[in-house]
């Protein structure tokens, strides 16, 4: 029996890396689109593609050459920061991508069943949206031309949105900041505290690894033009996040806080009731995730 195939962008990315070193250990044919070549760590198994998202002859050439059977779009631009210095390029990257991807899925005639990783920084779109940054309204505006395209060419689509994902490797979130700071401080003492924007602000946190659990679960089971969040559904403070790790650290770490005034939560999203319809099991706990970022970091820096 022939080995089913998965076409997976962003495979350079964070999440790219886990999911395609997971697919590849589970046999599947896959094939990782990257913006470019130079620096890749590359996954053993995976066939690299360097493809352009703003570019649609480019889409079109990596669709036919993957001919997948299952696409996960993990690709796109994503730092808030960024966006507005940059806010066309993320539009062009985050909105006609999508465009992109799923007509050149059209054209190549392969019923390709899709899931797109949204954002939990998207807002609503109303009569009167109140967009909260270029990025969030490209994430926003990309997920809904998912969805609508999904519809009206009766594509099999499928949105995860993912929580704050956690886990070992190359991130730039406050889990990995926290472990890079104890692996720093670990090998040259400095005393530098490292400082949390508040320690009130919460946050729901999910181990990449059970996120690539749940992507291939929506692959195969999810129902299409449907929003899942993909989420732990247990909300902590930065304060007890970082407490989680300063535990581990070999020397003494200060935490900092900024405005110790009651944040109220951004995970406006329902929990992870739907995945666990379908059979979502999360196999990593918060202590394991704590414990393996630290060692990536620490590893890392010596």
């Amino acid at each position: 029996m022939a080995k089913e195939t998965i076409l997976i962008t962003g495979a350079a990315g964070f999440t790219g890396r886990h999911a395609c070193r997971h697919f590849a250990g589970q046999g599947y044919e896959v094939v990782g689109a990257v913006r470019s070549l130079e620096g890749l760590e590359a996954v053993p198994g995976v066939k690299y593609v360097v493809c352009d998202l703003k570019d649609y002859e480019s889409v079109r050439k990596l669709v036919d050459k993957a001919q997948a059977d299952h696409v996960l779009h993990l690709g796109g631009k994503n730092a808030v920061k960024q966006s507005w210095e940059q806010p066309i390029d993320y539009m062009e990257t985050n909105v006609m991508g999508v465009f992109y991807l799923l007509e050149a899925l059209r054209k190549s005639g392969k019923q390709s069943r899709v899931v797109v990783a949204h954002s939990r920084l998207r807002f609503q779109l109303t009569d009167h949206p109140v967009p909260n940054h270029p990025y969030g309204l490209s994430k926003s505006l990309g997920g809904m031309a998912a969805l609508c395209w999904g519809q009206l060419f009766g594509q099999e689509v499928i949105i995860g949105e993912p929580a704050n994902l956690v886990g070992p490797g190359p991130s730039t979130g406050i889990c990995a900041l926290l472990a890079k700071h104890i692996a720093a401080e670990e090998q040259t003492y400095t005393g530098r505290p490292f400082r949390l924007s508040s320690g009130l602000e919460r946050r729901d946190f999910l181990d990449i690894r059970d996120a690539v659990l749940a992507y291939e679960l929506l692959l195969k089971v999810g129902r299409s033009r449907v929003i899942y969040p993909i989420c732990s559904g247990r909300e902590r403070t930065l304060r007890e996040t970082a407490d989680s790790f300063s535990r581990l650290a070999r020397v003494p770490v200060t935490i900092e806080e900024g405005d110790a005034s009651p944040v109220p939560s951004s995970e406006e999203m329902q929990g992870p009731e739907e995945l666990i319809k379908l059979g979502f099991k999360p196999t990593v706990s918060w202590e394991k995730s704590v414990q393996d970022i630290v060692a990536y970091w620490r590893s890392g820096l010596r």
